[in-house]
């Protein structure tokens, strides 16, 4: 197991075929993609006061590799399945302040999740911030280590049922995930990180730009 001080944040990147299949893009650059804005997700997770550890959990060998690039810690889980990928990060780890992650938020800012995982110690048991449409997951947190994770659609509504408070905090860059074509011109109003922004097909920034995408 893992021992470090500070916050440990799981993060769950799927890659190849299977990353991002409701990004309406052809393979390659839907691939592509998927790993910049899980990558740009790490980055601004290293870079948030209070985070000691990231763990990025994939089956992936090409995500593995450009997480631990970056400086994140790679865990395979062995068996497929989101909650599979979670449980294994969560074991790497010895108890203390977690956090569970999803990896499709290219737009965070360092700010917002620390803002997150402040407002997280202020009351026990697990943490939730809901996603910008209020009925999914974006961050469980818990400071005793304890993430009873139940993510997926409509996964809000679990997580409040199982005990979790919900953050009050706006944090918009921490919510807006991405998982539609038009999340990711919500996520660019916002302003995302470089490898999303680079990663981006020819053209599909200005049409992001001037309208729905």
């Amino acid at each position: 197991m893992t021992h470090v001080s500070g916050w440990r944040i799981v993060v769950p990147v799927k890659g190849g075929d299977e990353a991002k299949t409701r990004l309406a893009l052809p393979p390659g650059p839907r691939r592509a993609l998927a790993l910049a804005m899980a990558l740009d997700c790490l980055e601004a997770c290293l870079a948030t006061p209070g985070v000691g550890l990231v763990v990025c959990v994939s089956d992936d060998r090409d995500v593995l590799a450009a997480a631990r690039a970056v400086g994140a810690v790679t865990v395979s889980p062995g068996r497929p399945g989101l909650a599979q990928a979670l449980d294994a990060g969560l074991a790497s780890l010895e108890r203390g302040p977690t956090a569970v992650l999803l990896g499709d938020v290219p737009a965070l800012r360092p700010a917002d999740l620390a803002a997150a995982l402040d407002e997280a110690l202020s009351a026990p048991g697990p943490a939730l911030v809901t996603d910008a449409e209020g009925t999914g997951s974006v961050l469980l947190a818990d400071v005793a280590g304890d993430v009873p994770h139940r993510f997926g659609p409509g996964s809000a509504r679990r997580h409040l049922d199982a005990g979790a408070h919900a953050l009050s905090a706006d944090l918009p860059s921490l919510r807006r995930d991405v998982d539609t074509l038009t999340d990711l011109a919500g996520a660019l109003s916002l302003g995302v990180g470089p490898r999303t922004r680079d990663a981006l097909p020819h053209g599909l920034l200005a049409e992001c730009a001037g309208r729905p995408c």
